[in-house]
């Protein structure tokens, strides 16, 4: 657990590093002042303004790089309502494709990882333009069935293997294995086989949105809201309406027809018509066969645990809390492990105090990226005085189940943790509580420092196994 007080000693001590003129002009300006040169006060004025600087810039430069959110960081901009399922993406934009391509579902059987070797380290690297650039932008080979017809045609599926940069911001769309694509129209190939498939185009943002990563919901013409994330069938009808139509601006997660040119609400008032005579069932999270696009183990991010804690936050009353992410927008900036994302989080205090929304600048690890259709909760450890949170990437990635929980008991059998996030967040705080880390995600109840608690997680592991065997029956 790092201290935001020893990260802005070291900020302040590479400043003045950098900054090594400023103090140089001040040893100048006193040498010369106490050999009697008039010019001193010019070397005092410029060594002056140098230091004045270099608190602000430290303070600055620390907040950038310590995940650390505060009460100024409240949500000022009130313009879109988030509800509690809420998720808004704002990813880079995509090729287009011709005018002539057709929009269709792929399903991904297959992803490995190609390549993704940034130069830079842990440096911010900013670009310009709308497109992400290469150097951040993973390259992922992918085998995909790709659905080219109608979502109801049994006919029209081929198989084809691409090799494509998938911006961070839609990598769970390959986790969760739908993307939205676009066929160029096919092209003669001789008798025997009269046409072959045209390029294949993917559309990220669309993909995320497909795969269930961004939620969806509609008001239709009468305001009634209806829910169609994981509904891709109906999802795929509408995305053909909207890129006909130039596109459809969504308010947060949300298509009001109301708002729209009455022939395009029409047809997506006709969508929703032939979606309630024929319901469609909702799609899982994940596709079956998520083992063969599992691209975590080779992205970067911290790597998950239980978690570190200190014996002084511990004792004076500090505590674990959860929040939820409702919004992630790209921006120009990177980290060698993720993006730099403008975001805004719901924050559920532990002391029942009701939950508030904050927008803050995180870098987010792209293996948290990757599994961002299951989950968008995070982990944040408060300080003692609830004043100030900050994000915990370590246990944000266990309880997103980048790697799985394992507790070995007293008597050495190894337990996989059931019953899903809840149950590791109760551990998370059993160990926390009693001021012990486990940085792993591995927790060893064998260790002599483990004794104390030994006894509470076994029975916390016992609960969450009768509750998973009465919810199975």
């Amino acid at each position: 657990m790092r201290s935001y007080g020893r990260v802005v000693t070291g900020n302040l001590g590479c400043a003045v590093i950098v900054c090594f003129p400023v103090p140089l002009a001040l040893l100048v300006g006193y040498g010369a002042w106490r050999a009697g040169d008039d010019w001193a006060w010019i070397a005092f004025a410029v060594g002056g303004a140098g230091s004045a600087v270099i608190p602000p810039m430290t303070l600055r430069f620390t907040r950038g790089a310590f995940p650390r959110i505060t009460r100024r960081d409240r949500l000022k901009d009130r313009s879109v309502s988030y509800g509690d399922d809420t998720f808004v993406l704002w990813a880079p934009r995509s090729e287009q494709g011709t005018a002539q391509a057709r929009l269709v579902r792929a399903d991904v059987l297959e992803a490995s990882l190609v390549h993704y070797e940034p130069e830079g380290g842990g440096t911010f690297t900013t670009y310009g333009g709308d497109l992400a650039p290469d150097e951040f932008t993973p390259l992922i080979r992918m085998r995909l069935r790709v659905h080219d017809g109608e979502e109801t045609e049994a006919s029209g599926p081929f198989d084809v293997t691409v090799q494509w940069r998938v911006p961070s911001l839609c990598l769970s769309a390959v986790t969760a294995g739908r993307l939205a694509v676009l066929i160029d129209p096919g092209r003669p190939a001789g008798p025997a086989d009269p046409r072959v498939p045209g390029r294949v185009v993917p559309l990220w943002p669309r993909s995320a949105l497909l795969a269930g990563t961004r939620t969806c919901r509609v008001i239709d013409l009468d305001g009634r809201l209806t829910q169609v994330t994981r509904h891709p069938v109906r999802q795929l009808r509408q995305m053909r309406i909207s890129r006909e139509a130039g596109g459809i601006e969504m308010a947060g997660d949300t298509i009001d027809l109301r708002r729209l040119d009455p022939a395009v609400a029409a047809r997506y008032a006709a969508v929703a018509e032939q979606d309630r005579a024929a319901p469609e069932d909702r799609a899982p999270v994940t596709e079956p066969g998520e083992e063969s696009r599992w691209l975590v183990d080779s992205l970067p991010g911290e790597a998950a645990g239980f978690g570190s804690v200190s014996r002084r936050w511990s004792r004076r009353g500090g505590v674990l809390v959860r929040a939820r992410f409702l919004q992630m927008t790209a921006t120009h900036t990177f980290q060698h492990h993720g993006p730099v994302l403008d975001t805004v989080l719901r924050i559920r205090p532990a002391d029942g105090t009701p939950p508030f929304d904050a927008a803050r600048r995180l870098t987010v690890p792209m293996s948290y990226l990757a599994v961002l259709h299951r989950t968008r909760e995070i982990v944040l450890y408060a300080a003692p005085n609830g004043r100030s949170f900050v994000v915990d990437w370590a246990r944000t990635g266990l309880l997103a189940g980048t790697t799985a929980a394992t507790v070995i008991t007293p008597d050495g059998r190894e337990l996989p943790v059931m019953g899903g996030p809840d149950v590791i967040w109760v551990l998370m705080n059993l160990l926390a509580s009693r001021g012990l880390s486990n940085p792993a995600p591995v927790l060893d109840l064998r260790e002599r420092r483990m004794s104390g608690a030994a006894g509470a997680v076994m029975e916390a592991l016992r609960n969450s196994a009768s509750a998973v065997g009465t919810h199975d029956r």
